[in-house]
């Protein structure tokens, strides 16, 4: 078994989700974990609900991140695992796309979680892991996600880039690229219910191994990346959407 006992991990986004699940399974597995999110009625019940820490903070946004590195650092002195999580989902075409749209999305999920990593790099541990989350689209040309796509492509780059400038430290850096895993982050681009099932299945038709995707499997996942099983492993991606990404 994975043993993380007094491993210290922070999961950005950890109040739902993917988040959620890995914190749940990094806590089973004896690490101590700190979640974040920005809703803090959210994140105050998932930390109560995990037996964990919650700090509210917007990935967003610098000035949090850094007010989140020094609390942190108060709580923990240093950590080992840095689950770099957080992240929205927005769909254009290129040809309707708004600046508003772009910036929220780049925000997060590239330059919210570049600057998650950039900020924390003093408080890692030598031989300690961080984990990105990406996404399957990084690699796929689907229309209406030309942003959102691009944002998980950039990083994947940083992700290769911090793995080469963190190896004098044996910190290992990689990422996991879910395809279409069934969370509650599907439920807040305003669909219906109806829309949202429509989408299920003809995702389910796209995918070989014919299901949708849970959290757990990817928290197991992120959970071997931060354990003595992938001690060599660094600068690498995974790619977890059932054959997905295979087809087409």
């Amino acid at each position: 078994m994975n043993n993380l006992t007094g491993k210290k991990a922070l999961i950005t986004g950890g109040n739902s989700g993917i988040g959620y699940a890995t914190a749940k399974e990094l806590k089973a597995l004896g690490a101590e974990v700190i979640i974040t999110g920005r809703r803090k009625d959210a994140v105050e019940k998932a930390a109560s609900d995990l037996g964990v820490i919650g700090l509210v903070a917007d990935q967003s946004q610098i000035t949090a991140i850094e007010g989140l590195a020094s609390e942190v650092g108060t709580i923990f002195g240093k950590i080992d695992i840095l689950f770099i999580n957080a992240g929205v989902v927005e769909q254009s075409s290129i040809a309707d796309a708004t600046e508003k749209s772009f910036d929220n999305i780049f925000g997060v999920n590239f330059k919210g979680a570049y600057f998650t990593l950039s900020k924390f790099i003093p408080l890692l541990n030598d031989g300690g892991s961080v984990v990105f989350l990406s996404s399957n689209t990084a690699h796929m040309d689907g229309a209406n996600s030309s942003i959102y796509s691009s944002s998980k492509a950039a990083l994947n780059s940083v992700m290769r880039i911090a793995a080469v400038e963190l190896a004098p430290r044996q910190i290992r850096v990689n990422s996991v690229s879910p395809g279409p895993i069934a969370t509650e982050i599907m439920n807040k681009i305003g669909l219906s219910g109806e829309q949202l099932a429509g989408i299920n299945q003809w995702l389910i038709g796209r995918i070989p191994l014919g299901k949708i995707g849970k959290s757990e499997d990817v928290a197991k996942m992120v959970t071997f990346f931060c354990g003595d099983a992938a001690t060599y492993i660094t600068g690498a991606e995974i790619v977890m959407d059932g054959g997905m990404s295979l087809k087409a």
